[in-house]
């Protein structure tokens, strides 16, 4: 394996969570710019693809990218078992916003929690391109890309 290729997957890592930001990002926008007769179908939408894209990229990482971190590295056990961690909080959040966005059409109730999501979201980010960025980047391992860090292109 090249080490050019070695030395990418914590920028791969970074530039993910750069994907998923943004979706949030689109997320907000879409809420704000609906028609208001179809704002409870547009809540939906909107919700529901940034919700899909961040917890199909933690599921990776908890299914394929974290083991095989811990394969190499067994002593970053208790950072993964914090990112775990974040994530099962992360996904309790998202339930949260899915059931307010079947309870109400207020984009406003949609907001409050994607505020929510985005403050563990970005705290949760920071920490795991902190502590597990540079130890990928050493990773001589050839990842399945979508199998580990989800289905975000």
């Amino acid at each position: 394996m090249s080490t050019e290729r070695a030395t990418a997957w914590g920028e791969e890592l970074r530039r993910v969570h750069g994907k998923l930001r943004h979706a949030l990002v689109l997320a907000r926008a879409g809420l704000d710019g609906g028609d208001p007769a179809d704002v409870a179908t547009d809540l939906l939408l909107f919700c529901h693809g940034f919700c899909a894209a961040l917890s199909g990229h933690h599921r990776a990482e908890d299914g394929s990218l974290f083991p095989e971190l811990l394969r190499a590295r067994p002593d970053l056990a208790p950072v993964v078992a914090k990112l775990s961690q974040d994530h099962n909080m992360i996904e309790h959040l998202i339930g949260e916003l899915r059931a307010a966005v079947a309870d109400s059409a207020d984009p406003e109730v949609a907001h409050r929690h994607l505020d929510g999501i985005e403050a563990v979201m970005e705290t949760h980010f920071k920490y795991e391109e902190k502590q597990i960025g540079a130890v990928l980047d050493g990773m001589d391992t050839d990842f399945d890309r979508a199998e580990v860090f989800g289905p975000i292109n």
